[in-house]
């Protein structure tokens, strides 16, 4: 026999050796006499296995028991024949944390909804306010917003809806100083022993930062090995700048750092901010970023970022009327625009994105899918918060197969798990369907799902969601909310006691 013969033959007894291993592995888990509750014959995509087949699933209390091809029984039972099994959607960039907002979110897939970019604050009372009553899992990061707030004298709660509603007052505009830089530094510390998952930096908002004050920032971030979450300095228009300030400040500082929404960046220059983040991974850099599938934006009208709205207006780049007012959902005039800027509120900006600014992140497999949802008010908003993942599922991989249901599985469950295990050991447990992971799931018919809500009625859950588990409990069944339950769980850093430096238990 021949050496090309042996190695050909030795392959060979490799890959039966293989198959009769998965074989047996399938048949060897032990199937329990009854499971708490089974989810029977769906196609179950596992991302970090890469099984996509026939299995069923069994759950005990809040946790996976098995995926198996054998027969399994439970106390309850879940016929998703025909339907698709995924590990539950994890959105890292969702405002709205508040009863409503979890309601769409489950109603969207979301098992797992968390304040990153802005954060929360103060940290230890959205904890505690939310401790036993979330439809969904919970948390976000330190709020930057909320510790300069704090040490310009100023009191806050919340995140984008609360130390962000008036972005006018001092602590937005005062300039850094150095007694600014250590109260910002101290308060950020004190809110990462209490458990934030991070530090959320909504740089845009805070014109009086300093390009020093940003950095500091980094360094606290690499000291204490979490992520860095930032929606970039506003630089009229020029994104690249603008991701070059915090890649250079990541690289510099060895922090991690996640760019959000990098479709809105700079929609015209897209696929260059993402060769300047792919670039920067190959020289070491710990970035990620993330997209959402629509192309108008929302956020606070007396912002910054609508501060050159009326010279944008005269020079024919936009037009008012393509602003919506997310109380009323009137398109705006020279007149309510500068009346509604008075007030504070939230608006939606219409057209300001080609489709291109969509369809590049969503395709790239390493882009993140995140809503960054915003409460609505009144009912109405950017219909972001409802239906953002059913949206991607349907519009993007069923219809117009920008990529494939696999990929889109992986960007909203495994790829933001795994960007977040090494510094909040949780998520190990998440964007999974193995035994072991956390029993969040959710169950959808591919060939239905896609988002209902639109610019003119928001308020309209995503069709196709088929059923919703979270930590093991359903919180939708059979295409409708599950009333009075509370499954969701806080994601939370362990909480160190200040006078130890060592972890103590949190609620």
């Amino acid at each position: 026999m021949t050496a090309s013969n042996r190695r050909a033959l030795s392959a060979l007894f490799s890959l039966v050796a293989a198959s009769v291993c998965a074989h047996a592995s399938i048949a060897a888990q032990p199937p329990r006499a009854t499971y708490d509750r089974v989810i029977l014959g769906g196609r179950v995509i596992d991302p970090e296995s890469h099984l996509d087949a026939v299995r069923n699933v069994g759950i005990v209390g809040k946790q996976i028991g098995v995926v198996t091809a054998v027969a399994i029984q439970g106390r309850d039972t879940i016929d998703a024949r025909g339907l698709v099994v995924a590990p539950g959607f994890i959105d890292l960039h969702s405002h709205g944390q508040n009863d409503e907002s979890y309601r769409y979110y489950a109603m969207d897939g979301v098992t797992t909804a968390l304040e990153m970019e802005t954060g929360i604050w103060p940290v230890a009372e959205f904890y505690a306010s939310h401790a036993g009553k979330a439809l969904v899992n919970y948390g976000g990061t330190a709020a930057h917003f909320g510790a300069r707030r704090w040490a310009v004298g100023e009191e806050t709660s919340g995140g984008i809806e609360g130390a962000a509603s008036d972005t006018r007052t001092k602590w937005s505009f005062s300039r850094t100083t150095p007694g600014i830089l250590d109260s910002v530094r101290t308060y950020l510390a004190r809110a990462l022993d209490d458990g934030a998952l991070g530090i959320g930096m909504g740089i845009a908002y805070i014109p009086g930062a300093s390009a020093l004050e940003i950095y500091r920032n980094f360094q606290l971030c690499a000291e204490r090995k979490v992520v860095c979450f930032t929606h970039l300095r506003g630089t009229n228009g020029d994104g690249l700048l603008a991701v070059q300030e915090v890649v250079t400040d990541a690289m510099a500082t060895g922090a991690s750092l996640h760019v959000v929404h990098v479709n809105s960046v700079a929609p015209l220059d897209v696929r260059v901010l993402l060769d300047v983040v792919r670039k920067a991974r190959e020289h070491g850099a710990d970035i990620s970023t993330e997209a959402y599938p629509y192309t108008a934006s929302s956020t606070l009208l007396q912002s910054t970022i609508f501060d050159q709205v009326p010279e944008q207006v005269a020079r024919g780049e936009r037009k008012y009327e393509d602003i919506l007012w997310s109380a009323t959902g009137e398109h705006l005039t020279a007149e309510t625009y500068r009346k509604y800027r008075a007030i504070g509120g939230f608006a939606v900006a219409l057209n300001g994105m080609p489709d291109s600014a969509v369809t590049i992140p969503l395709a790239d497999p390493t882009v993140i899918v995140a809503s960054d949802a915003i409460g609505y008010v009144n009912h109405r908003g950017h219909p972001r918060l409802a239906g953002t993942f059913a949206r991607v599922l349907g519009r993007y991989v069923r219809e117009q197969h920008v990529l494939s249901l696999a990929s889109a599985v992986r960007k909203m469950t495994y790829v933001p798990a795994k960007r977040m295990e090494a510094s909040v050991p949780q998520f190990r447990a998440k964007g999974r369907l193995r035994a072991g992971a956390d029993a969040d799931v959710t169950v959808f018919d591919e060939a239905k799902v896609v988002d209902r809500a639109t610019f003119e009625e928001p308020a309209q859950y995503s069709a196709g969601i088929v059923h919703v588990l979270v930590n093991g409990t359903p919180v939708v069944r059979s295409g409708a909310l599950v009333p009075d339950v509370a499954p969701g769980a806080a994601i939370r850093r362990p909480v160190l006691d200040a006078r130890t430096s060592q972890p103590r238990r949190t609620p």
